[in-house]
């Protein structure tokens, strides 16, 4: 199977894996409750899925119920007929963020950084320490919901990666890769508090997260780089790009006012 289609069948597993998953139509919804954040509510087309009005119709609805924005994820090459049909029903493109990927083989060493330390989370303040920079990281504030806590350790749980980047006992980085599915894991939300950007932690923490995870068996680490600066970043590292992904949403309910 080509490399992009390996990753859009791994982030459609681990979606319906959840217990909290919802199918409409031709659709799987990655649900979840307690994480309102829009990148941790989405839905991932059937392969070749052919949607008719009435499936989108369902499938907004969903969302709507749910208090959770219309959205998808996915690699266009995946479900062709998907994206001119939400385009009609009024969804507007996100972004078309590259997919990148790395082999054991193709890992490269990053630059050290002084007073760098970065291992797995184990109690639980040491966990939400974690959620609390990728948090903020992602422009959040105040405190976490309780979603990245959450993935970090269902990832390191089952099989994945969790880790806490810190600078002389600071926080300064954190991220995780998720609970593998043949052979093929996400690193995702990885983030550097601000007061450490530009050092290099990042990438260190990066290529200690995938290192890590194929050490624990995996073929393949995949992830979806926030802009070009940072893929760059991790290009410098070993990964290269294998897809595009769509993302794509649809804005408020002109009924709710």
């Amino acid at each position: 199977m080509p490399m992009d289609l390996d990753v859009q069948t791994h982030a459609r597993t681990l979606a319906l894996r959840s217990p909290d998953h919802l199918r409409i139509g031709p659709f799987t919804v990655l649900y979840n409750p307690n994480w309102s954040n829009k990148y941790a509510n989405y839905a991932i087309p059937d392969r070749n899925a052919e949607p008719t009005a009435e499936d989108l119709d369902a499938l907004i609805a969903a969302f709507r119920e749910y208090d959770r924005m219309p959205r998808l994820e996915f690699l266009p090459g995946w479900a062709p007929a998907v994206e001119p049909a939400l385009l009609a029903a009024g969804f507007t493109v996100e972004n078309r963020a590259p997919v990148m990927a790395c082999a054991p083989d193709d890992l490269l060493p990053p630059k050290p950084v002084d007073s760098l330390t970065i291992a797995e989370p184990v109690t639980a303040a040491e966990f939400e320490a974690a959620a609390l920079v990728q948090h903020h990281g992602y422009g959040g504030t105040g405190e976490p919901e309780g979603g990245e806590a959450a993935w970090l350790r269902a990832a390191a749980g089952g099989g994945g990666v969790a880790a806490l980047a810190t600078i002389d006992g600071v926080p300064a980085g954190a991220g995780g890769c998720s609970v593998p599915v043949d052979g093929l894991t996400e690193l995702a939300g990885l983030a550097v508090a601000g007061t450490f950007r530009r050092r290099g932690i990042g990438a260190a923490l990066c290529a200690h997260l995938t290192s890590t995870a194929f050490e624990r068996g995996c073929r393949v680490v995949w992830l979806e780089p926030g802009d070009a600066d940072v893929e760059r970043i991790y290009a410098g590292i070993g990964y290269r790009r294998v897809g595009e992904k769509l993302n794509i949403s649809l804005g408020p309910d002109p009924a709710a006012g």
